[in-house]
């Protein structure tokens, strides 16, 4: 038996963002919910990240600050920062 629908799976990913955070509330492991995703076809939020630091460095380009990219995109400052500084190696 699934422990939530494909659906619901998604909305769960949206608002806890981690497998780790959703086994956790239906009480099983990371993986277990890894393996649904996988089951479901459902990305991990991580395949989100490189276009999410591209449109981060983009911004800062155009003269956005550290502070108003993290606002904009959901971020704390100091990853922020951190993938800009990763974009300049």
């Amino acid at each position: 038996m699934a422990l939530a629908s494909k659906s619901e799976l998604v909305h769960l990913q949206n608002t806890l963002k981690t497998d780790q955070a959703i086994a956790k509330k239906f009480g099983v492991t990371r993986q277990a919910i890894h393996q649904l995703r996988e089951k479901y076809g459902i990305p991990s939020r991580r395949a989100l990240i490189p276009g999410r630091d591209k449109k981060v460095a983009a911004l800062y380009k155009h003269g956005a600050t550290g502070i108003e990219i993290a606002k904009k995109i959901g971020l704390s400052v100091s990853q922020t920062y951190r993938i800009l500084s990763s974009k300049k190696k």
